[in-house]
């Protein structure tokens, strides 16, 4: 069964830095995008970072400068890297896969459990 496991979360204060990462597990023929999502108490989830297959990433506008996604095809994992962290960053992340399992079935959207990342102030 494929999987996304999540890792990295925790408290930090103001200014800090993190890093997420998800791992990928069982087996898969193709990883399309990837990406990370956040949800704050209260609000939407709303995408943070999405990086595709090909490299080209986008970002929130809100963490345009501070967050950077990347992959690593080899070990079918992607990382958030986020620097000077603020207060409204708290929120629970989530990563998330557009994979195909099967060559011969369509590619759906895979989700982590998410991982809690607080920022105080």
């Amino acid at each position: 069964q494929v999987q996304l496991v999540e890792s990295g979360g925790g408290l930090v204060q103001a200014g800090g830095s993190l890093r997420l990462s998800c791992a990928t597990s069982g087996s898969i023929f193709r990883i399309n995008a990837m990406g990370w999502y956040r949800q704050a108490p209260g609000k939407q989830r709303e995408l943070v970072a999405r990086i595709t297959s090909g490299g080209s990433t986008n970002y929130a506008d809100s963490v345009k400068g501070r967050f950077t996604i990347s992959r690593d095809d080899a070990k079918n994992t992607v990382y958030l890297q986020m620097n000077s962290l603020k207060p409204e960053d708290t929120a629970v992340y989530y990563c998330n896969a557009d994979m195909r399992v099967k060559y011969y079935t369509g590619s759906r959207d895979y989700w982590g459990q998410g991982t809690q990342v607080t920022v105080s102030s």
